[in-house]
């Protein structure tokens, strides 16, 4: 039985070229919205960045944003497609922009002039900074969103750093920020979508990912400062193991108890001074030095699976395939096969959430031309004779 989904029958119009706006709207079509992109004449910028699914020429990225969606093709410069790209957003519930501020009013897309012709419209701004304030209209990339949101300051750190000082605190792989800014532009287009009234909502992607970091903020009432050199668990962080690493996190005393158990009882943790918190704290080091010991007998698959069993916080550091074969992302149905071009099958995640006891379904195909369905803009007969959007 085909699963009805919550934003079944809600259409959403995406203008977007980053991958926050286009995330925004993959999240909504996961949960059920007619999504339809409109690309310029030259196609979305997102289908020009790598890497290329074999030699189909598409985007990895652009696909794995598409899926589900529908492409019609506008040049919104243009009078004759501003007024088709009109009829289309007059058959939607939510428009999700992020086109510069300073382009919008020349192609019609600023706040008050959709305010005025879509009233009842959500119109969902998705920019770096915001469309409001003195950095509204700063352009940014992923890399600057990262360290603009502080995480950039706080990485790499702890034992990750002791490990591989080698590495440049640049940057966490993929689109960290990006997507952190497109879950905050879904979540809130539903929140207004909820309230029932048009209205204009302007998400920042830097306000997005600041609250990613909220603890390091919130020590600032403390006198704190965070940094990439002093920030540190005092015991567990990156732990390699006989074929590879693991991460472990112990902050409950049933979780350090479960530690002590999952290392045999070692003669050292029977120390009657571990039994206080803050004197583990201070021992950290001397805490690790065992654990790290312990752990390089053990491989990873088995050290995590009996520390899982006991309560210990710990979990492999998956390479992409493993996280594609992982039995636990296998159990819950993470992922499902697309199709693209003459490959078939490729992995790809249905969504980051569910509203039941199965997975959300991988839905439709990626469009793999601009304007692939132009159809759409075409006038269709209703039963009652009137004339609507396809």
């Amino acid at each position: 039985m085909e699963q009805i989904l919550p934003l079944h029958g809600i259409r959403v119009v995406e203008v977007a070229a980053t991958v926050a706006g286009a995330y925004a709207g993959r999240l909504l079509e996961a949960m059920g919205a007619d999504v339809i992109m409109v690309e310029p004449p030259a196609g979305s910028a997102l289908r020009q960045v790598p890497p290329f699914l074999g030699d189909t020429g598409i985007s990895a990225l652009f696909a794995s944003l598409a899926v589900g969606k529908r492409s019609v093709m506008l040049d919104l410069a243009d009078p004759h497609d501003r007024e088709a790209f009109d009829r289309l957003a007059a058959s939607a519930a939510i428009l999700i922009n992020d086109m510069p501020v300073e382009e919008r009013a020349a192609h019609r897309l600023d706040e008050a002039s959709i305010s005025a012709r879509h009233p009842a419209l959500v119109h969902l701004s998705v920019l770096p900074f915001g469309a409001m304030g003195p950095k509204s209209d700063w352009k940014a990339e992923e890399v600057n969103l990262f360290h603009a949101s502080g995480e950039g300051y706080l990485m790499p750190n702890g034992l990750t750093a002791d490990m591989f000082p080698e590495r440049a605190p640049i940057k966490v792989h993929g689109y960290f920020a990006e997507r952190q800014g497109g879950v905050a532009g879904a979540l809130a287009a539903l929140a207004a979508l909820w309230s029932g009234q048009g209205q204009f909502v302007d998400v920042s992607v830097q306000d997005a990912n600041i609250a990613v970091g909220a603890f390091a903020i919130q020590r600032f009432g403390d006198g704190s400062i965070e940094h990439r050199s002093t920030r540190s668990f005092r015991y567990g962080g990156v732990i390699e193991c006989a074929d590879g690493y693991v991460e472990l996190l112990t902050l409950e005393e049933r979780q350090w108890q479960g530690l002590v158990e999952l290392m045999g009882n070692p003669e050292w943790a029977r120390d009657p001074a571990l039994s206080d918190a803050v004197a583990r704290s201070v021992r950290g080091p001397e805490i690790n030095r065992h654990i790290r010991a312990f752990a390089k007998g053990w491989p990873v698959e088995e050290l995590v699976t009996r520390a899982q069993k006991l309560g210990v916080p710990m979990a492999r550091y998956n390479t992409p395939e493993q996280v594609v074969a992982g039995a636990h992302e296998k159990a819950r149905g993470i992922f499902a096969g697309l199709d693209v071009g003459d490959l078939k099958g490729l992995p790809m995640q249905t969504a980051p959430f569910r509203f039941g006891p199965d997975p959300l379904p991988l839905r439709g195909k990626v469009p793999e031309q601009p304007g692939a369905d132009q159809a759409i803009l075409l006038p269709a007969q209703t039963e009652d004779g009137r004339r609507a959007m396809a």
